[in-house]
């Protein structure tokens, strides 16, 4: 049962744009991680961008580095990602995640150390 409320997902060609967004946990939002994942048909779970709450600082593999921004807002209590310059390879269905067990940047990436999920949306991008 997804317990983050995630919105706009959606097709768009390739070298375009699309923001997505996520509401964050109503609980206690310090010392935890907000991240985005995505799942592609026949992919594992790939972590694609992390954003510390309370510093703010972020964390990206390679593969999206310079086109994808994680960013939130405290008083909207929302995280986002922003994706430009969307290529085909980016397609598949974007996941948001809260954890407070993530520790540092190095444990990001480990999808089990989120405690809470978001429903998912699909991304589509064409040629």
């Amino acid at each position: 049962q997804a317990q983050l409320a995630e919105s706009g997902g959606g097709s768009v060609q390739s070298g375009g744009s699309l923001r997505l967004s996520c509401g964050a946990p109503g609980r206690d939002r310090r010392n935890y991680v907000m991240a985005w994942f995505r799942a592609a048909p026949g992919k594992d779970r790939e972590f694609v961008a992390g954003i510390n709450w309370s510093t703010g600082n972020t964390h990206y593999p390679d593969s999206v580095k310079g086109r994808f921004t994680i960013s939130r807002d405290k008083s909207e209590n929302t995280a986002y990602l922003q994706m430009d310059n969307l290529k085909r390879e980016d397609t598949a269905v974007y996941y948001c995640a809260a954890g407070w067990q993530v520790g540092d940047v190095r444990g990001y990436a480990d999808y089990r150390r989120y405690a809470y999920w978001g429903q998912g949306t699909q991304v589509t991008v064409s040629s």
